[in-house]
């Protein structure tokens, strides 16, 4: 089954999602420049909305291994235009996401494209549709990290520097807690065709609420510790200092007393 099977209109880029980009590229040219008055403000604007492209390359690619696995109802659904307002939950989506963001520096999406997973056969095919999501967020992790390992900053504002490394570790976070074996994650979709039917009834009830036990889970500090520590060896290994992901998370809530640490000219 091929993308042919669609319309050309259902796989037509949304203007909801070139509008997002538009902002991203306004806003990512604002902090390169130093163009901004407002520095948090600008960065704050830059690494949202790059994360919701993000989220919904993250869906697309959900819904597009679909597509080719079988299910040629998604092309109807908007799922291949990239809106995000197509999606079945846009608060889950989108909106919580954003807060997760903004109140712990958290890289989570939430659940958003509608699967019809009886039009797919095969196992290995059901676990390729989950595993694609997590996988777009580890290849947007790449791009954001390549300049970093690549020495290719020198000369690059230090508020660019540290927006692009706190969407790194957004990046990060998003593919390593949504490739957990969590019901209601990607990780669970991708092991859930090997299960038995008794076990999948059995979990079933509890997959609207993994989202928010992960999320729960990393407010207690042992947890948290752990989970970063780790999320920050992996940065350091691609060349994103801790000190970047963190003046990036301080610059983008603007609303806050800034770190001197992380002071930016205007």
């Amino acid at each position: 089954m091929t993308a042919t099977t669609t319309r050309r209109s259902e796989r037509r880029m949304s203007p909801v999602f070139v509008g997002i980009l538009a902002v991203t590229a306004v806003t990512g040219w604002a902090t390169w420049t130093g163009f901004a008055e407002q520095p948090g403000v600008a960065v704050f604007l830059f690494v949202t909305s790059a994360w919701i492209v993000s989220l919904c390359l993250h869906e697309y690619a959900h819904a597009r291994t679909a597509l080719h696995s079988g299910d040629i109802t998604v092309g109807a659904k908007g799922y291949l235009t990239l809106n995000p307002l197509k999606y079945t939950h846009a608060l889950l989506s989108i909106v919580l996401p954003v807060i997760f963001v903004i109140m712990g520096g958290i890289g989570l999406p939430g659940g958003a494209v509608f699967i019809e997973r009886g039009r797919i056969p095969g196992r290995w095919r059901h676990s390729l549709v989950s595993a694609a999501g997590p996988l777009t967020n580890l290849l947007f992790a790449a791009v954001c990290t390549a300049p970093f390992w690549l020495d290719a900053l020198d000369g690059v504002p230090a508020e660019f520097q540290y927006a692009l490394a706190f969407l790194a570790l957004l990046q990060v976070t998003a593919a390593i807690l949504n490739s957990l074996p969590v019901p209601g994650l990607d990780g669970y979709g991708v092991i859930e065709p090997w299960l038995s039917y008794n076990v999948r009834r059995q979990v079933e009830p509890f997959a609207p609420f993994g989202l928010l036990f992960v999320f729960a889970l990393l407010w207690l500090p042992a947890v948290n510790g752990v989970f970063f520590d780790m999320v920050d060896a992996l940065l350091r290994g691609l060349g994103v200092d801790d000190d970047l992901t963190y003046c990036g998370y301080d610059l983008f809530r603007f609303w806050r007393e800034s770190d001197p640490y992380c002071a930016v000219s205007p």
